[in-house]
């Protein structure tokens, strides 16, 4: 697939950079930074599932003690 982006001249001159300072095209650089930025997202929504499971199993631990104890009241 081909593609064309645009760029204001600050991104042109940060692209030219990184291509220039890694010895790469700047398409392979362009590929490279949507490949990190597709796993970045990724970890990121990773990371957001665990945090609510972690709150979803803290909260089901704590109605868990509640019920208990009133089980324990009623003898």
């Amino acid at each position: 697939m081909i593609a064309t982006v645009r760029l204001d001249s600050e991104l042109e001159e940060v692209l030219n950079s990184i291509a220039k300072k890694f010895h790469k095209k700047k398409s392979d650089v362009i590929r490279e930074a949507i490949s990190h930025y597709a796993k970045s997202l990724e970890k990121s929504q990773k990371t957001r599932i665990q945090k609510a499971m972690a709150k979803t199993m803290e909260s089901d631990f704590s109605e868990y003690k509640e019920i208990e104890g009133s089980l324990d009241d009623s003898f």
